[in-house]
């Protein structure tokens, strides 16, 4: 799959359990973004490993290292790096990988910094790779050359850098080459929360909304948001609506539940589009196992929405499996739909016949 294609990336967003965010949803999620280290919830190793980066920086008086934050959307990565520009005092500039398509976009950017500015660079590694090789100098020597002229007759021109941090973020990790990675200072991987951490997520959030939410009612919340702040937020917000509209604006256990089934999310934080390719591959191919093209006709979906969208999370939760001759249901898919898996064939000599003959 092509990485700069946003096609998935949309059709992530447009899912209410989708980890990604269009414009107007980012700038919900400002409202509610912790502002320093201490109102962070979660990542609690992240979080003690960057508190010693910052407070040596600052014990120093020198600008933090060049920091870099790997793991799934939706974890924390954006509010981590504008934590790092509170907790430096210092401004904060935010750019995007696919916004950096030229040397000469990098280049204006970071000639325009102060010193000490933060610089955020999310989904580093769709970055261009002239502007990525431009990077290399810029953050171990602070300086850029930017070449005047072309052909023969052209001249690079070393231009100074004062200090700054960059904080980098990618989903992709393994997509960075290792001379980038290696000028990092820090490096943290986000990982997924686990439910009661997310119960801490949704009673601040339900606070900053003045929304009045029971310890059950966030619980099943937490429970159907995919181990995500950003989807437990969205799924805060719809079930806030339902309360308002259908009962008296109170967020319990029935009312969660009830407004969740209303936008088709289910208990273990299924949606339409995964209960779809797992309903299909249970009841039309009889758990599998079924190739990804033919699965994705059965569907009606594009292979590359089933694949990156749809399967990732299924196959975290174990209810999916990818093989060499195609995707294979889980018995833990097999219970959650409540049916019982077919008996597998045998053959002659009474054993397990692996190829169904």
């Amino acid at each position: 799959m092509n990485w700069d294609d946003t096609t998935d990336d949309a059709t992530a967003a447009e899912r209410l359990v989708g980890a990604s965010a269009d414009r107007e949803e980012q700038a919900v999620e400002a409202a509610l973004r912790p502002k320093d280290l201490d109102e962070f919830i979660g990542q609690e190793k992240v979080r003690e490993q960057l508190d010693l980066v910052l407070r040596a920086a600052r014990a120093r008086g020198a600008t933090a290292d060049h920091v870099l934050l790997s793991g799934a959307p939706g974890l924390g990565k954006t509010t981590l790096s504008m934590i790092i520009a509170a907790e430096m005092e210092a401004p904060i500039r935010i750019t995007s990988g696919p916004a950096i398509q030229h040397a000469g976009d990098l280049a204006a950017i970071l000639s325009s910094l102060q010193e000490g500015e933060v610089l955020f660079l999310d989904e580093i590694h769709r970055m261009s790779r002239p502007a990525e090789e431009m990077l290399y100098m810029a953050m171990e020597d602070y300086r850029v050359d930017v070449i005047v002229g072309k052909g023969p007759g052209a001249t690079a021109i070393p231009l100074e850098l004062p200090p700054f941090t960059l904080v980098g973020a990618t989903t992709r990790a393994g997509l960075l080459p290792p001379p980038l990675r290696d000028r990092f200072g820090f490096t943290a991987h986000m990982e997924f929360y686990e439910p009661a951490e997310l119960e801490r997520v949704i009673h601040r959030s339900a606070h900053l909304l003045d929304v009045e939410i029971g310890a059950a009612g966030a619980a099943e919340i937490a429970g159907r948001s995919r181990g995500t702040p950003r989807i437990a937020n969205r799924l805060l917000r719809r079930v806030r609506d339902y309360a308002q509209v259908k009962a008296d604006g109170i967020i319990t256990r029935d009312i969660a539940s009830a407004a969740l089934a209303v936008y088709e999310v289910d208990s273990r934080g299924l949606d339409r589009l995964d209960r779809g390719v797992l309903e299909a591959l249970l009841k039309l191919f009889g758990g599998g196992p079924v190739g990804l093209s033919t699965l994705a006709v059965a569907v009606g979906e594009e292979r590359e929405t089933v694949e990156e969208v749809a399967e990732p999370f299924l196959v975290r939760e174990g209810l999916l499996a990818r093989t060499p001759r195609g995707r294979v249901a889980t018995p833990a898919a097999w219970a959650h739909f409540g049916l019982t898996p077919p008996r597998p064939s045998t053959g002659g000599n009474g054993q397990q016949d692996l190829f169904g003959a």
